[in-house]
């Protein structure tokens, strides 16, 4: 199961958090030996105790039995649950997805812990074993071969990978269906559903996660276990004592901090996966598509292999339109994707809900199907559930969480989509209405107030829909769809709403926060839509190409098909959300140059800031609105500043193959280095007072030196970050005179942080806590590294340690300089200035002297 949500980058960050592309085997849970229940003649033989031996079906599955018919037969006898499982299901492969329901009360992790979370997936089978036994088998496909012949490997790979059996059950019954004459086994689940596993309930990982040690099994029951025709839904109340945080005692007055409970409704989906495999398609890393991997032990005959499977759903033109599919005339597929309207949505929102569903029938029809993907509200059925597999719904969900995520259920042998449930949060409105108010009110009118049009919100509605469907298709994010886009373009009204302001709806571009007022630009060029990317994508993973009988017999055609299309088209270009050092590829920016959006997003921020108070302003309400939206204007500010400092020591990744030409790796030229470097020295390094408004911090009580305090520090830690500087010194190494060094950088912070110390001008409160953060920042590239590195503004850099290197000797010698400017400057400084230069000269001589 994949998952991205609008406002996380797991990525992938993944992300995408949590999402491994390789399955361990898990290994088995014991049960707990516990005496059944006195009285209870149907309670399980539980492992240690003796068992009785099967009972008639009638003595098990008494008349007191409330029976749900589905992919099993599900009883619950006073209590206990037994699985009526038919023996042709026995051996079946069946996939369990495991999600928090209803989330324990302020037990969060990042972004983790919330409902609708994944919390764990695994593959499973039901094996009848000897004496009366059925046993349950954890299934990882992580290593796989196909070759059978006499010398190959699929005989010693299933000698080295036999699965583990987790759980045992005792049959309870034989059973036989009246109807068709079935035969079956009957096992008690009560016990094993009631204790603390990872196959049906929280992976180990999340639950370190969440900080959750033992279940409190007096506190947690089974609350119901539903079956439908593909699919057994087990709903369960978990309560887990919580770790108590490792604090200093005396930080407790002496005492440590007591743990606290914790208390989750989690749903456990058993899904069937299909009899008759899916015909994968290989991963390609110039598509984005989320992926399942595996060690191949045929594909490399002196090793093994990393493959990865895209994830997508199953579609074949029906038997009677294949020729005319072969033809490349439009066909209906054999199968729909539907998507289902959860009935709670409010009524308002669903016509755009489908809308953003619906405008995905443009880009299957590039790939050959015609009404490939649809929408619908749910039926006025009471046999219809929206726990049902067979049903893909976009759930609402009432809950202040921001946020909107489109995980889906895939099959890990294959890659086929199984089904979805898109989580819509109703708080998402605030999210989008605070996004849009701060990137377009400039340029539209219908953007200054708190509330917007129902039209105007149903239409961002449909945006976020078209997104998170995108990701219930497969499509990862593609963060350098907008860097193929000319900055310029974005403010030309013709061509802007003629081809949209990115690519990629599957982009984190937002909006179009480069158009000016004076450019006229509509809603057609400010919001994201489907655009090139997104038809190339689907077409590459979705065309029907029954001429090849293996993923690896598409090899060749596929490799062939991307090298020509996206030569003749770089708006094909796919750029990953998990690369830390491409400046083309980041989350919420657009355009080819960082430095020239951000001076028009810049331009449009200093037009909204002096309208806050007029924009926001409703009657009978304080000043929250606005404080809001000025935190919410400053976080832009910040976020164009991050986008222009990726640059500086910045690395090109352009995936390739062996057929195409040109580097795979390129240093960023010289000349963009430096104009992010004179962009930041202008916008940030020099006190950025356009955003202080003194009007407005009397109204919200927000302190103006932390207005940009954290954004410059973080720039400054991205810039003098050991990783940063390494980068540059290779630049240097492998580029010469070309490369922009280190040097280069430190004349230009120079430059930008420390002009007071040649001019003698007072150095007020903004510029002392910047050249603070410098010192701070210099001092620690001769220390030997922390556990870790980096603000959290750029999260998955490396660590490096910069005493191994020409890192400290450069950061020495830089600090040793500094120290003779500041001495220098002291005897002319007066009050708080001269106070300050004295602190930061006892600093830099602690730092390079430090006492033993």
């Amino acid at each position: 199961m994949k998952k991205l949500s609008l406002i996380a980058l797991a990525l992938l960050c993944t992300s995408y958090q949590g999402f491994s592309q390789k399955r361990k085997p898990k290994t088995p849970t014991p049960i707990p030996a516990t005496a059944a229940p006195a009285g209870n003649p149907n309670a399980m033989n539980r492992p240690g105790g003796p068992s009785t031996g099967p009972k008639p079906y009638s003595q098990v599955i008494t008349a007191k039995a409330k029976t749900d018919k589905g992919l099993f037969k599900v009883h619950n006898v006073e209590g206990r649950y037994f699985f009526e499982i038919a023996d042709s299901l026995l051996g079946r492969e069946i996939l369990t997805v495991n999600r928090i329901s209803k989330a324990a009360a302020g037990n969060r992790a990042s972004m983790m812990g919330y409902g609708g979370d994944h919390i764990g997936d695994n593959v499973i089978s039901f094996e009848k074993g000897p004496s009366n036994k059925v046993y349950l088998k954890s299934v990882s496909f992580r290593e796989r071969s196909n070759d059978t012949t006499e010398h190959g490997m699929f005989k010693s790979v299933m000698s080295s990978n036999i699965q583990p059996l987790v759980a045992s059950f005792d049959i309870k019954a034989f059973a036989k269906d009246s109807t068709s004459g079935a035969k079956g086994v009957v096992i008690d689940v009560t016990d094993y559903m009631n204790s603390d596993n990872d196959i049906f309930f929280f992976d180990a990982s999340i639950k370190k996660r969440l900080s959750l040690a033992n279940q409190l099994s007096d506190r947690s029951y089974i609350k119901e276990i539903k079956a439908y025709p593909m699919n057994i839904e087990i709903r369960t109340l978990k309560t887990y004592m919580k770790s108590a945080p490792q604090m200093p005692g005396s930080m407790m007055g002496g005492g440590a901090p007591s743990a606290t409970p914790a208390t989750y409704e989690l749903n456990s989906s058993m899904v069937l996966l299909p009899s008759k495999q899916m015909k994968p398609r290989f991963f390609d890393a110039r598509v984005g598509y989320f992926a399942t991997g595996y060690v191949d032990f045929d594909a490399n005959p002196h090793g093994v292999k990393n493959q990865s499977l895209i994830t997508r759903w199953r579609l074949e033109p029906k038997a009677e339109d294949v020729e005319k599919y072969k033809r490349g005339e439009l066909v209906e597929p054999k199968k729909q994707i539907v998507y289902y309207i959860d009935p709670a949505t409010p009524k308002k929102w669903v016509p755009y809900l489908i809308q953003g569903v619906n405008d995905w029938q443009v880009a299957f029809e590039k790939a050959g199907f015609k009404n490939a993907i649809i929408a619908k509200e749910a039926p006025n059925d009471p046999s219809w559930n929206i726990d049902d597999a067979r049903h893909s719904v976009i759930v609402y969900k009432p809950s202040d969480i921001p946020n909107a995520s489109g995980p889906h259920v895939h099959d890990p042998r294959t890659g086929e989509i199984l089904e979805t449930h898109i989580n819509w949060y109703h708080n998402i409105m605030l999210l989008l209405r605070n996004w849009y108010f701060i990137q377009a009110s400039a340029i539209d009118p219908q953007a200054r107030k708190m509330k917007f049009d129902d039209k105007l919100m149903g239409e961002l509605i449909r945006f976020v829909s078209s997104h998170e469907v995108g990701h219930t298709l497969g499509l990862r994010h593609n963060f350098g769809s907008s860097a193929t886009v000319p900055v310029e373009k974005l403010r030309d009204k013709q061509w802007v709403e003629k081809n949209g302001h990115t690519p990629s709806i599957m982009d984190y571009a937002r909006f179009n926060y480069v158009a000016q007022p004076e450019d006229n630009v509509t809603a057609k060029g400010i919001f994201p839509r489907i655009g090139d990317y997104d038809l190339w994508a689907i077409e590459w993973g979705y065309k029907w190409l029954p001429e090849f009988n293996t993923p690896a017999d598409e090899a060749t055609y596929s490799n062939q098909t991307i090298i020509k299309r996206v030569r003749a088209n770089k708006r094909l270009t796919f750029g990953t959300e998990s690369d830390p050092d491409d400046p083309r590829n980041q989350s919420e920016d657009i355009g080819d140059n960082a430095m020239l959006a951000s001076t028009y997003g810049i331009k449009n921020l200093k037009r909204v800031l002096p309208n806050i108070l007029t924009w926001s302003k409703e009657p009978n309400e304080g000043y929250s609105n606005a404080k809001t939206l000025y935190t919410e204007v400053v976080g832009q500010w910040g976020r164009y500043m991050g986008h222009v400092v990726k640059n500086v020591g910045g690395i090109y990744t352009s995936p390739k193959s062996v057929e195409e030409k040109g580097p795979t790796f390129e240093h960023v030229p010289f000349a963009k280095q430096k104009e992010a470097m004179t962009f930041l020295n202008g916008q940030l390094f020099a006190t950025p007072t356009w955003l202080i408004n003194k009007e407005l911090i009397e109204r919200t009580g927000i302190n103006p030196v932390d207005i940009f305090q954290n954004t410059q520090k973080n720039v400054l830690g991205r810039l003098l970050n050991p990783n940063t500087i390494n980068k540059l010194i290779n630049a240097e190494a492998l580029n010469g005179a070309k490369a922009y060094t280190i040097g280069n950088l430190f004349t230009d912070l120079k430059a930008g942080v420390w002009t007071e110390l040649s001019s003698h001008k007072t150095i007020d409160v903004y510029r002392r806590n910047l050249q603070k953060a410098y010192v701070d920042n210099l001092t620690k590239l001769i220390k030997a590294p922390a556990a870790s590195t980096g603000g959290s503004m750029f999260p998955g850099m490396r660590v490096t340690d910069p005493t191994s290197s020409d890192i400290s000797s450069i950061g020495r010698a830089h600090l040793t300089t500094l120290a003779k400017e500041i001495r220098t400057a002291i005897p002319t400084a007066t009050g708080m200035s001269k106070y300050h230069l004295q602190d930061l000269l006892v600093r830099i001589n602690a730092a390079l002297n430090p006492k033993s």
